[in-house]
């Protein structure tokens, strides 16, 4: 199925999912980042978690940090917003064959 980039509601269905799944601390710290006054804030922290997750193997810093950094620069980068889309489209699917 393809959605157009005018017709988020499929991306933040599963992205809502994925959210309610974090602790309560961090559901409330990530709703903030996606409220559209946040972009300056959002463009800045998803820069900061892409760089820190690109020295992941250094302590502290984590390869986590890479994806979750993409995800948040996909809300106002339209080439990442497709890519997650699919991304997270195929860890939908995934997850229903297994579970």
């Amino acid at each position: 199925m393809r959605f157009s980039d005018t017709d988020p509601a499929p991306r933040d269905d599963r992205l809502e999912r994925l959210i309610e799944r974090l602790p309560a601390r961090l559901q409330s710290v990530v709703g903030r980042l996606r409220r559209p006054e946040a972009r300056p804030l959002r463009i800045s922290v998803g820069t900061l978690l892409c760089v820190g997750g690109v020295f992941g193997m250094l302590p502290i810093l984590g390869f986590w940090m890479l994806p979750v950094g993409l995800v948040l620069l996909a809300d106002d980068v339209p080439p990442l917003r497709r890519a997650i889309e699919r991304v997270l489209a195929w860890l939908e699917r995934r997850r229903s064959v297994a579970g």
